[in-house]
């Protein structure tokens, strides 16, 4: 029986920071193919030093440019690594011992986020974080969306679980992680308005407020974030915020 083949896809944008460290983790994989949108920094060089296949180009959404990759794969079997996270390699060994018998599915896989050197494992959700994401599947299972961020997927096949956890180096900080909530919300107000334009239904300024308390509600106590202690305060925050301010980016101000 012959084994599938594994491709690992990297999607970045001016990485070089990081990129090296990640690839380095994928030479399990029978190719990595890496895309790069529009980067301005030695991101093609560290990828071409891994023989990696390259694509270069320009992708205004998150969605396109992912589909652009995975399409791009000749594998049956694709792992979607971002240049931030680390395959171990007790995954790497679970990986292949998986997707030797599998039928056609996706897997979730677990995550352990680190904000600088801390690990913080529980209340992330309410689209800032993730504890737990598709990110290995046969090819044609999974497809994103057209959204700016968080672009919606269309998942195909049986689901099933990864035991080991992927390592994702989240934010660097409290500095880094307010960043990434001003990107993600100007980024998602970006989505509202085109949809207002549209003459969709974007909700109101009082309900995305009360969102604040069911999103707070959700990541501190259903996810058990009141267990990370005041980080898990700081996410849950972060994620109650999230609907209202970009709401509030949407219709106060213009791109």
């Amino acid at each position: 029986m012959v084994a599938p083949k594994l491709s690992a896809l990297v999607v970045a944008h001016n990485e070089e920071a990081q990129l090296a460290d990640c690839l380095e983790r994928l030479s399990f994989a029978d190719e990595i193919v890496v895309v790069l949108d529009r980067c301005t920094d030695r991101s093609v060089e560290i990828a071409a030093r891994f023989e990696a296949r390259i694509i270069e180009g320009a992708w205004p959404l998150e969605g396109p440019r992912r589909n652009t990759g995975i399409e791009a794969c000749s594998g049956d079997w694709i792992l979607e690594v971002d240049a931030d996270e680390r395959v171990p390699d007790e995954m790497a060994h679970e990986i292949r011992a998986e997707i030797a018998t599998a039928p056609f599915c996706h897997y979730l896989i677990p995550f352990d986020n680190y904000v600088g050197k801390r690990l913080v494992r529980w209340g992330w959700g309410g689209a800032f974080g993730v504890m737990m994401a598709p990110r290995l599947f046969t090819k044609g299972a999974k497809r994103w969306g057209e959204q700016r961020v968080h672009p919606a997927l269309e998942l195909k096949g049986e689901k099933r679980f990864l035991k080991s956890r992927m390592i994702h180096y989240v934010d660097r900080d409290i500095t880094d992680m307010i960043a990434r909530l001003n990107r993600y919300t100007s980024a998602r107000a970006a989505d509202l308005r085109a949809r207002a334009e549209a003459g969709e239904d974007i909700g109101t300024f009082r309900a995305n407020v009360r969102r604040i308390f069911s999103r707070f509600y959700k990541c501190y106590v259903t996810r058990k974030g009141y267990r990370e202690g005041q980080y898990g305060f700081l996410i849950a925050l972060m994620a109650g915020l999230y609907p209202l301010l970009s709401y509030l980016k949407a219709t106060l101000e213009k791109e």
